[in-house]
């Protein structure tokens, strides 16, 4: 699946996933998928909702990897979730020595597959130096959604912004509550990218 994806396309997902991994996941969902685009945020020329506007923050800067990050441990502590790394913890695995120890081969790209099972073509799993990581359904519709956009576009591989369409596509996931909560015009942000529908 990585041979349609641009190097920076293919470089967020691997991200998405050592972020996954760094939360203590144990599979991958859009919203790593949004921390990971947060880095290098693909959009320029949007703005937050007037009502989430402060005096020197625009949209763009709402949109930041610890602005993400917080919202998340905001989610999951009011969940009352505990991580996988708390799980761990509890029977005395330390997953920062484990990855300590990992090769260092871990952020290169090249190194890590993106594959759908020919068994169960739902299932697409992230595989890497690191480990192996399914994609929850979110995280695999964002996968199918940017495919599926890049090829109706000018260019056939999948950018950033492809993966930004993607997270965009269900309302109901993860990123698109975090980027509202975050004050981000969703209306604006889809339009910028060139991501509205028409009404019929």
């Amino acid at each position: 699946m990585f041979a349609r994806f641009t190097p920076e396309a293919r470089l967020t997902t691997v991200r998405a996933g050592l972020l996954s991994l760094d939360h203590g996941r144990t599979t991958l969902d859009e919203d790593m998928f949004l921390l990971a685009l947060a880095g290098s945020w693909p959009v320029t020329g949007f703005s937050a909702t007037p009502q989430a506007v402060t005096p020197g923050v625009a949209g763009a800067e709402a949109v930041t990897p610890e602005a993400v990050a917080a919202e998340i441990r905001n989610r999951e502590a009011a969940r009352g979730r505990a991580g996988d790394r708390e799980l761990l913890a509890a029977i005395g695995v330390d997953l920062d020595e484990i990855r300590r120890r990992l090769p260092a081969r871990r952020t290169d790209p090249l190194a890590w597959r993106l594959t759908r099972s020919r068994l169960r073509p739902l299932n697409v799993t992230l595989s890497g130096p690191a480990g192996d990581l399914l994609l929850t359904a979110g995280a695999r519709k964002v996968v199918e959604v940017a495919l599926h956009t890049s090829g109706t576009g000018t260019g056939s591989e999948v950018t950033d912004e492809d993966l930004l369409k993607g997270l965009l596509a269900d309302s109901s996931n993860a990123s698109v509550s975090i980027l509202r909560g975050l004050g981000v015009d969703l209306r604006g942000l889809a339009a910028s990218i060139g991501f509205l529908r028409e009404p019929a």
